[in-house]
């Protein structure tokens, strides 16, 4: 089972700490009409950008708020079943991600793949030209919140190297004056003192949005909500946390429509539920360095290189038997099947409804992962053989035992969660599937699903060596 981290728990203790200090007690907090609002925003907010909805140009408007719509009316919303300190919940909020083909996005464990936008180069069919237009439109928005955000940070970069010269002169204190309007939002990190001098293309970076997500909720249809816990600010839709998988001080642009983040590095924020049904575009730059599909590829590539080419499996040796290649190999083996296999299929069926565009990759990853199967029973034939050396014998042991174990125990955690009271609730096309699964006696899987016995083997051949 995944442990949580030193952080994440201390975080955890210092909230629990506050509510018991607070008691029944609210802390206070500011709204525009209050005094001081605007000189703490200045002070605590200073990369927040609120934007009016008139500036943005009408036929963006139209093109996104139509996007909306259908991808609601053709079900493309789908609420995440998601693992928070090793239990499932369902998301209030239902969801869908769009973006660069290929991408993916990973929060609360939940590995979200993108509904590819329509990019040069790659062929997209959709299920619907509805949704093809309103991934149209959703690139175009995106676009145009890239320009926008890059244009901002040149602004306050410029603001602020002209604010730092005149205290060198003058003396006098800075004054970060934040741009106030009223709707629509674009959020920026908290560190502009660490951006690099005269560096434009650092700024764009900042602002290459690789992919959307996109909420919808209705606070009419969610009774079961929670209070806002610190403030007394009413139910919210989404409790305070810091967004996950962004590359480190990007920023996040929002459209949000119908009602009236980053400041992600240095403040958490929630979601308030508010009146009415609302739909809104969260523009991030995902963290893809472990996310994409050219990278698992690229692994899966990499890890069957241990493999002669052009060989039957059934009658293959291992190119390599050394242990920094063995490690490499399962854990890549492990990759594929956890962060890859299990996730997409965890989500049941529910990309088809926009696209086939994910079956031949998962196609083509369920191959590589059979294939590593097949590597990991021939390591395992290697192991048993009598002649070789005791030494060599426990090092491959105690290489592949732990990622074995973590392999099994896994297994077994995805196989309860796709059987659990809430997915067996689910609609049919969003049910999870325990995939990959075969019967231990399947002819056409060289391993059993179940690894106990080989576990217990290994660790038998362990203390035998041992004694």
């Amino acid at each position: 089972m995944k442990r949580r981290g030193a952080g994440e728990r201390e975080k955890e203790a210092k909230k629990q700490k506050l509510l018991e200090e607070l008691g029944g007690s609210r802390l206070p907090y500011l709204t525009p009409k209050d005094d001081g609002f605007y000189e703490l925003w200045k002070r605590k907010y200073c990369k927040l950008i609120l934007r009016s909805a008139e500036k943005i140009p009408q036929d963006i408007h139209e093109g996104v708020q139509e996007a909306f719509f259908t991808l609601r009316k053709f079900g493309c919303f789908f609420k995440d079943l998601v693992r928070i300190k090793e239990k499932d919940y369902l998301t209030p909020v239902s969801r869908i991600l769009i973006g660069n083909p290929g991408c993916t996005y990973k929060y609360l464990n939940t590995r979200l793949f993108t509904v590819p936008w329509p990019v040069e180069s790659y062929e997209i069919n959709y299920s619907r030209p509805e949704i093809s237009q309103a991934c149209k439109a959703l690139i175009k928005l995106n676009d145009y919140m890239h320009r926008e955000t890059t244009w901002a940070l040149q602004e306050q970069k410029l603001t602020e190297t002209k604010e730092t010269e005149d205290c060198a002169v003058t003396d006098r204190p800075l004054d970060y004056a934040p741009s106030i309007t009223t709707t629509g939002s674009a959020l920026r990190d908290q560190s502009p003192s660490r951006l690099p001098k005269n560096d434009c293309s650092d700024l764009k970076e900042r602002s290459s949005y690789n992919l959307t997500l996109l909420n919808y909720m209705d606070p009419q249809q969610m009774p079961f909500l929670k209070q806002e816990p610190y403030f007394g600010m009413g139910k919210m839709a989404v409790s305070w946390h810091h967004d996950e998988n962004l590359v480190e001080r990007s920023t996040v642009a929002v459209y949000s429509y119908s009602c009236g983040d980053d400041l992600n590095m240095t403040h958490q924020h929630c979601v308030l539920a508010g009146l009415c049904a609302r739909f809104s575009s969260t523009h991030r730059v995902a963290e893809c360095s472990q996310g994409t599909l050219h990278y698992i590829l690229g692994q899966c590539e990499a890890a069957l290189q241990n493999l002669p080419a052009d060989t039957d499996l059934k009658g293959a040796s291992l190119q390599s038997l050394d242990i920094a290649v063995i490690k490499r190999v399962e854990e890549t083996h492990n990759e594929v099947e956890f962060e890859w296999l299990r996730q997409f299929w965890f989500q049941g069926k529910r990309y088809r409804k926009c696209t086939e565009w994910w079956s031949k990759p998962m196609d083509s990853l369920e191959g590589f992962w059979r294939t590593m199967e097949f590597i990991t029973s021939l390591l395992l034939c290697e192991i048993r053989k009598e002649e070789q050396m005791d030494e060599q014998r426990n090092q491959r042991i105690d290489c592949i035992l732990p990622l074995l174990i973590r392999r099994h125990e896994l297994r077994k955690e995805w196989q309860a969660r796709c059987h659990s009271q809430l997915a067996e609730c689910l609609p049919a096309d969003e049910k999870p599937e325990c995939r990959p699964y075969w019967e231990d006696d399947d002819p056409n899987m060289p391993l059993p699903f179940d690894l106990e016995g080989i576990i217990r083997e290994l660790e038998n051949l362990q203390e035998k060596m041992e004694s």
